[in-house]
């Protein structure tokens, strides 16, 4: 099983915005692809910015290169971010689980 998680930031006056595009385009797109076996989409405002950490669960790494394609260290990204993002971060991260409750 891997878990993976991304990072990015928004205005903070941006951030609704974001979070119904994300639940609108990005959450289809991630359950579309077979293998996705949990998704979390977390938010956390702080000043003038939003801060947004995707974590998702897997069930291998071939199914995380389903979502991200052949190298699964890269970031995806939508065309639509470049209208939210302050930046974007170049990866993501994954971890194999190695013990779960």
């Amino acid at each position: 099983m891997i878990v993976r998680t991304w990072h990015g930031r928004t205005k903070l006056a941006d951030a609704d915005a974001y979070e119904t595009f994300m639940k609108q385009r990005a959450a289809p797109d991630y359950g579309s692809v077979e293998g996705l076996k949990q998704l979390f989409f977390t938010r956390r405002d702080e000043g003038n910015v939003a801060h947004f950490l995707l974590i998702t669960v897997w069930d291998s790494m071939e199914a995380v290169k389903k979502f991200a394609g052949d190298d699964p260290a890269l970031a995806k990204y939508y065309p639509e971010d470049d209208d939210y993002l302050l930046e974007k971060e170049a990866h993501s991260l994954n971890h194999q689980v190695f013990f779960a409750a």
